[in-house]
């Protein structure tokens, strides 16, 4: 393969590519980057054999062939190049990088070493838009859990209906689910379980303003769009019912500034214990208590104004998850629903007057709290 390749497409390539090369890896082709010299262009390949990058990058094409060599290598090589064309040519195993002045060659493997891509038919699939992508990743992926005894929450719950689509997330402990509207389309009802490493990649490589065409081909998801790829293995069985642990009976209601409560819980979260990071909430009229006590390190005790509907509840929550579930609330104003201290409160975003609500609630289940 010969072909001369501007730097900054080279490096844009390599970038997008090497967050999939594993970081340890048995199989030495891993560490890779597998490069198909066509026509009018480069396309490089990675994987981790879980999750597979793809993206296309123009090039002016002397000699067509392919090769796969050191990723890592290439992409901190290229970094450091002049901001002049790039000539990449093969000898062998080698590949051989010229710009300017410099010249190397890194020892690589055959093409023919490398693992085979999924083969996903993007002809049956879904149309779906990067911006609502980027929104129920971003706002759900945070809390799957990282357990392996349970590995299907180890992957985020994606349902796409016609009109429609939901993720829901969680690790047992907490839980995210963010539905939007979403176009028509003449694929049909489904649900994947995906490993949220495949959504960081999706997020990291697809712009809000692209159109991606999602497809499935047996046990694996495709993503694609403006000439970038990834393929993901998905997490396989049933998701467990989430609807039947949100609560549909709770019958006490605050209304509290988001950023303020944070403020009181992050201030609390330094006096918890480590372990448990657990802070007790007193819920009364017009205020909450916020109070911890640690006896092997002290107390603290805080107070916010607030609108409360129902009798006055004492509960306790880690407060590690409570601020995460915070961070992600996008509005001035957060609702908390709650029935008893042993039961489950779920988080909701308080649309400002004339907005329309977002379809977002995040659940955390309480903390016992002694005596």
């Amino acid at each position: 393969m010969n072909c001369l390749i501007t730097r900054q497409n080279l490096h844009k390539g390599l970038a997008a590519v090497s967050a999939s090369i594993p970081t340890k890896t048995t199989l030495p082709v891993l560490s890779n980057i597998l490069f198909e010299v066509e026509q009018d262009g480069i396309w490089m390949s990675g994987t981790d054999l879980d999750v597979a990058v793809r993206v296309w990058v123009a090039a002016e094409v002397k000699e067509q062939g392919s090769i796969t060599a050191p990723g890592k290598k290439l992409q901190e090589i290229v970094r450091e190049l002049a901001d002049q064309p790039v000539e990449l040519s093969t000898r062998g195993d080698q590949i051989e990088l010229r710009c300017g002045k410099s010249h190397f060659k890194l020892n690589g493997l055959p093409s023919d070493a490398f693992p085979t891509l999924p083969e996903v038919d993007f002809e049956d699939g879904w149309s779906v838009q990067g911006g609502d992508l980027q929104a129920l990743i971003k706002n759900t992926s945070f809390a799957v859990s990282s357990e392996e005894s349970r590995p299907i929450l180890n992957g985020v719950l994606w349902e796409l209906r016609d009109g429609h689509m939901r993720m829901v997330a969680t690790n047992g402990h907490r839980l995210a689910r963010k539905g939007v509207a979403a176009g028509s389309s003449n694929a049909p009802s489904a649900d994947f379980i995906v490993p949220p490493i495949a959504l960081q990649q999706v997020q990291r490589l697809f712009d809000s303003k692209d159109t991606l065409e999602v497809a499935k081909s047996g046990n694996h998801l495709g993503f694609r769009a403006e000439g970038t790829e990834v393929y993901t293995r998905l997490i396989e069985g049933t998701y467990p019912n989430y609807e039947q642990v949100i609560p549909k009976d709770n019958d006490k209601f605050a209304i509290v500034n988001k950023d303020a409560l944070a403020s009181a819980v992050r201030r609390m979260a330094v006096v918890a214990s480590d372990q448990t990071h657990r802070i007790r909430m007193a819920f009364e009229s017009d205020r909450v208590h916020i109070t911890v006590l640690t006896p092997d390190l002290g107390e603290g005790e805080d107070e916010l104004e607030l609108s409360y509907e129902g009798e006055g509840i004492e509960i306790g929550f880690n407060a590690a998850y409570l601020l995460e579930v915070l961070k992600y609330m996008s509005t001035e104003e957060v609702k908390f629903t709650l029935k008893a201290p042993e039961r489950a409160a779920t988080i909701e975003p308080v649309a400002a007057e004339g907005e329309e609500a977002e379809d977002y609630l995040c659940l955390v289940m309480p903390l016992r709290l002694l005596d």
